[in-house]
């Protein structure tokens, strides 16, 4: 093995010449398109983190609007709770006030019609007691007719 100067210097020049064309028409291209590809994946991990980020506060919003709506359904229900009850209270106050209208109007007619039973037994009474007592001065009694006498007057009085 026997090393000539000559070529080894050949080849030192050749290798630098070929690294000095290489880093400066080759390198420098080569390094921009790197740079650009890393920017460009760097840019696309920014979008996809604001675009997580973005769809992160979306559905934090939607979380809160579930949990407004359901608030709200809550109350809802509540007022519709609350007005059901007072309408069921309304309609109670009303059929009480209706009963007792019903029953104040039942009492005053019971109230008549007593008045005008009381007043057409007296009348009864009294034809009866007229009737009785002319049959009496029509004839002439003994004991025994006037105990018959007495016993239909009574007998007519329970019929009334």
């Amino acid at each position: 093995m026997n090393i000539e100067l000559a070529q080894v210097v050949t080849h030192i020049i050749g290798f630098l010449i070929t690294v000095w064309l290489l880093k400066k028409f080759a390198w420098k291209p080569l390094l921009s398109m790197m740079e650009e590809r890393r920017q460009k994946i760097k840019d696309e991990f920014k979008r996809i983190d604001d675009e997580r980020a973005s769809a992160e506060e979306l559905k934090s919003d939607y979380e809160g609007k579930l949990k407004n709506i359901d608030v709200e359904r809550r109350q809802k229900i509540a007022e519709a709770v609350n007005e059901a009850n007072k309408m069921a209270s309304d309609i109670k106050l009303s059929a009480q006030g209706e009963a007792r209208g019903i029953i104040s109007r039942t009492t005053e007619q019971l109230e008549r019609d007593v008045a005008k039973a009381k007043v057409q037994l007296k009348e009864e009474m009294v034809t009866i007691t007229l009737t009785a007592a002319e049959k009496i001065l029509h004839e002439k009694l003994d004991e025994k007719k006037e105990r018959e006498l007495i016993g239909k007057f009574i007998d007519n009085i329970e019929k009334v």
